[in-house]
This record gives structure tokens, sequence and C-alpha cells, in this order.
């Protein structure tokens, strides 16, 4: 049975709202480029397109996807730090994308609409990407919308953006249209649960990951100035600092493995590669190889890297109340006498850093 827009101007419960499945993505695409003044966007990481329908016919389209890395207003509202950030924000996510199709532009829809993609969206998140959500947002340009959908839906209006988009080389050096910041909280005390210095085991994801700043890229390598280059003089293209200095800081931000970190340092734009002390050739800073970092970090000593780390950390780590004392026997680690390898850690109750490791 298909429905009409005119039959449900008084009556919008017939309005559903779900998932679209595979077979509907090309269409979904296709509306979304054809009728959204932005386009459609593609599906990276966890996204998840909706579709509002009445009957057989399709009523609007909805797109939730990744959350912006950056939002000085939004971030001011949490009240997180930096360093504790970049963990925490896939417990968000941005409404990228809000189209009523054309013909559907009745009074209520949108905000009818809205409301119930919000009703599910938690239960989708957790059952798709397998964690839960604790904030929605979204950005509305001011110069085409007044966010009534999101006021009537009881949206929080946070302020406008500065007006920078992110780029390859990292943002935009000119302000560009600046957009009106809305959050939507989905449980009770969600600005709480993400600035809180220690995250509620429901909610952590993954290892400890944290968000460089400018000012760690820059001293980062200084902590490693006096740890001895166990390379050859002859042949050194990168300095230790440098290198040392970008393993530890894609390790912070979550990566593990040599792959990793040397994938993670070739996404790094020419701002931070200069911050990092890289080389510079031909007027472009070039970033360690894999079999460089590789060779670096097997051959160094591991006692004067784990001192220096000790010091970085003691700086710019946040202060803990107490120490957890964890033991641990690896996996394929057989010494000299035959026996396996045992490592004691100490770490930090608030902070879940190590700070020090002992064979």
């Amino acid at each position: 049975m298909t429905f009409h827009s005119e039959a449900v101007v008084s009556d919008l419960s017939e309005i559903i709202v779900r998932p679209a499945v595979p077979s509907e993505e090309h269409r979904f695409k296709h509306l979304m480029q054809s009728h959204h003044y932005l386009g459609s966007l593609p599906k990276i990481s966890e996204t998840i397109w909706y579709i509002a329908t009445c009957g057989d016919a399709w009523v609007a389209l909805l797109t939730f996807s990744a959350s912006a890395l950056k939002c000085s207003v939004r971030d001011r509202w949490i009240g997180w730090d930096l360093r504790y950030q970049y963990g925490r924000l896939k417990l968000i996510t941005n409404n990228s994308r809000f189209l009523i199709l054309p013909d559907w532009h009745l009074p209520n829809l949108a905000s009818r609409v809205l409301s119930l993609c919000q009703k599910r969206l938690p239960d989708d998140w957790q059952k798709r990407f397998g964690h839960p959500l604790l904030l929605l947002e979204t950005f509305v340009d001011p110069q085409r919308f007044h966010g009534t959908i999101y006021k009537a839906t009881n949206w929080i209006y946070l302020g406008e953006t500065k007006g920078f988009r992110r780029t390859r080389e990292g943002y935009s050096a000119k302000d560009n249209s600046p957009k009106m910041v809305f959050v939507k909280p989905l449980t009770s005390h969600a600005q709480i649960r993400l600035s809180q210095p220690s995250l509620h085991p429901d909610y952590r994801i993954g290892g400890t990951k944290m968000m460089l700043t400018a000012q760690h890229m820059r001293t980062l390598p200084d902590f490693f100035t006096e740890i001895p280059d166990p390379r050859r003089a002859q042949g050194r293209r990168h300095r230790l600092t440098t290198i040392l200095a970008i393993a530890a800081a894609a390790t912070l931000c979550g990566m593990h493995g040599y792959q990793a970190i040397a994938d993670w340092a070739k996404d790094l734009g020419q701002r931070a590669r200069r911050r990092f002390g890289c080389r510079k050739v031909n007027g472009k800073f070039l970033v360690p190889s894999l079999s460089i970092i590789r060779d670096v970090l097997i051959r160094v000593d591991p006692v004067h890297l784990d001192r220096a780390l000790g010091q970085w950390n003691a700086a710019h780590a946040q202060d803990d109340e107490s120490l957890a004392i964890d033991g641990k026997t690896m996996c394929n680690a057989i010494d000299a006498d035959g026996y396996r390898t045992h490592i004691l850690s100490a770490i930090g109750h608030q902070s879940k850093n190590c700070y020090t490791q002992k064979k």
C-alpha cells in the first residue's frame, strides 16, 4: 500500500524509521546526491544510514557518522581534557545529513522523524559496532537554516564553529561559513561521563589513546636526546630523536606494531612533520620509513627508552592518586636459562598509564 503526502498531513503515526539495507544503498546515495545541498557522503568507519517511510514511500533520509575531530564549542561544553578526548570521540556520532524528500515537506514531519531515529539509534549502534553512544552532534549552516528541527526535539544549541575546515595539510588558512552547533545527550549525565578522568568501564573502547597537541609534538623529541644512537654514523637520514618521538606519538594515539606506526607517520601533515623535527628535502618534510622505524626500535636500549618515556609521562600525564602493581608472563619469551619471561608493571589507577616495567 502506498501513502501520499496529502494523506498524512494531520497524522504522522504511520511514519517508520529503520536502517537502510545493502540493496537500498544505491538508491539512498542517488537521492541524497540529487536533493541534499551538500550531496551524499561515503560510508567511512562507523556510519548508519536511516530511511523514514510511510507505507511503501520513502519520506526522509538521515546519516549518522563519525564525530568531528575538533569543535571548540563542543569541547568546551563537554569539558574533557585533550589528553583523553581522542579515545572518546567514538562515543559521539554526527547527524551529518538530514533530508526530507520532495513532496514530503509537511508540518512536524521532520521533528517526528528525528525523534523516532533518536529512540532507536543507541540500540542500533550497540548491535552494529559493539559499543554505546553518549551524545549526538550536528552542524547547521545558518545561511540556509535556523536549526528549528533540532530545537523542536530538545537539542542543545552551543554556539558557532570558527569556520575552519579540515584539509590534508591540517586546517584551512581562511575561515569559511561558521556553522551552528547542536548536541543531544542520549543518557543522563553524558557530559560528566565524557569529561571525567576515569571513564566508566561500560564506555571504554579499546586501549588508552590520546590526542597530541602541537606542543606535545614539538617537545616530545627533547626527551630522547640522551639516548645513545645504536646506528652507525654513516647513512643516518633521520635523527634518532625524531624516529623515537614519532613512534611514541603513534603508540599514544592507539597504533600497534611497526606497520601501523609507519602508516600513522605517513599520514602526518607537513606542519606536524616539522614539529617532530623531520628532515627537509626539496621543500618538504620527510618521515622515516617502516624499515628505519623497525630497525631503530629493535636496536635501541629499552632501559634508556623506558626512562625517557617515564620522564615525558611525569611531565604531561594526569596525577594518579594510587598505583596498581600488575604482573604478566610474556608469551613465547624464553631467557638464556630457559625460563619464561615475567614483567612487573606499575599502572596509574586514574590515568591507566604505565609508569615503569621491570623484568
